[in-house]
C-alpha cells in the first residue's frame, strides 16, 4: 500500500496510538482528518501538525458519524484510507457483584459496532478510490483474552469481522488491514500498566512498515511472540499473558 499522497481518516486521534500515526503520517506527505469526541483535547493535538484537518465526532453517535461522513464526501472526495482507532476499556474482575452486561455493552459499542457502522458508511466512498484501504486496530488480547475481560471479548469480535471483512473484499480495491499492539504507554493503559508498554510512536512506526508491505495482520511489539506462543499452544500463551509475563495493549 502507497503510505504517501493518501487522504486519511483516523478515527480516535486526538491521544495515543491514534495521534502517533497522524503525526507520522501527515509528515510523509499524506492528509490526515483527525477525530475525537473532545473538542478542546482534539484541536490541541491537531494544533502544531500541519496538512491535518480536525473533525469532532462521537464515533458511537449514529448522528455524528452521519455528519462525519457526508463532510468528508463533500470536502475530502479522494479520501482512500480509514484507521478505525477508537477504543473504550474497563478494568474489573468477572466475580460475583460485577457489572458485566453494561460493561461489555459499552466495550462493544466503542470497540466493535461503531467500527462495522463507519465501515459501511465509508465503503462508497472507498469503492470509488484506485486504491483504498481500511485499518482495524485491535489488540493482542483479540487472540489470548488478558485481564480486561469484556474489553478482550470485543476486541476478539472485532478480529473475526476484520477476517471475514478482508475476504469479502479480496477481489476489490479495498484492502482490509488489521493492527495488533501489545501493552502501549498511553493514558489510555494506565490503569493496567501502561509505563511499562512500548510507545506509541513504535506502533505507528511498526503500522507503517506493514502497511507499506501489505502485511494484513501487523502484529507490532510482544504481540508477535504471544501470537507464536498462541499457534503452539493457546494454553501457554494464555497462562504467560495472564501471568504478566507479556503485555497487552
Amino acid at each position: 500500500m502507497n503510505t504517501t499522497n493518501n487522504t486519511i481518516l483516523i478515527i480516535g486521534s486526538s491521544a495515543g496510538i491514534g495521534l502517533s500515526m497522524a503525526k507520522q503520517l501527515s509528515a510523509s506527505g499524506n492528509h490526515v482528518i483527525m477525530t475525537g469526541r473532545n473538542e478542546a483535547n482534539l484541536l490541541k493535538a491537531a494544533a502544531p501538525l500541519k496538512n491535518v484537518t480536525a473533525i469532532v465526532c462521537d464515533v458511537t453517535s449514529e448522528a455524528d458519524v452521519d455528519q462525519l461522513i457526508s463532510r468528508v464526501e463533500k470536502e475530502f472526495p479522494n479520501l482512500n484510507v480509514i484507521i478505525n482507532n477508537a477504543g473504550h476499556a474497563v478494568v474489573y474482575s468477572l466475580a460475583s457483584g460485577a457489572d458485566t452486561y453494561q460493561n461489555a455493552k459499552d466495550e462493544m459499542e466503542t470497540n466493535f459496532f461503531s467500527i462495522a457502522r463507519i465501515n459501511d458508511k465509508i465503503l462508497p466512498l472507498l469503492s470509488k478510490q484506485k486504491e483504498a484501504a481500511i485499518v482495524n486496530v485491535s489488540s493482542v488480547v483479540a487472540l489470548v483474552p488478558g485481564n480486561l475481560p469484556t474489553y478482550s471479548a470485543s476486541k476478539a469480535a472485532l478480529h473475526s469481522y476484520t477476517l471475514s471483512l478482508r475476504h469479502t473484499l479480496a477481489d476489490t480495491n479495498i484492502k482490509v488491514f488489521e493492527l495488533m499492539p501489545p501493552l502501549v504507554n498511553t493514558e489510555f493503559s494506565a490503569p493496567i500498566g501502561g509505563a511499562n508498554g512500548i510507545s506509541p510512536d513504535e506502533v505507528a512506526e511498526h503500522f507503517i512498515k506493514g502497511f507499506a508491505e501489505d502485511t494484513y495482520e501487523i502484529h507490532s511489539g510482544k504481540t508477535a511472540f504471544i501470537y507464536d506462543l498462541f499457534r503452539k499452544s493457546p494454553e501457554e500463551a494464555f497462562a504467560a499473558l495472564n501471568a504478566g509475563r507479556a503485555p497487552i495493549q
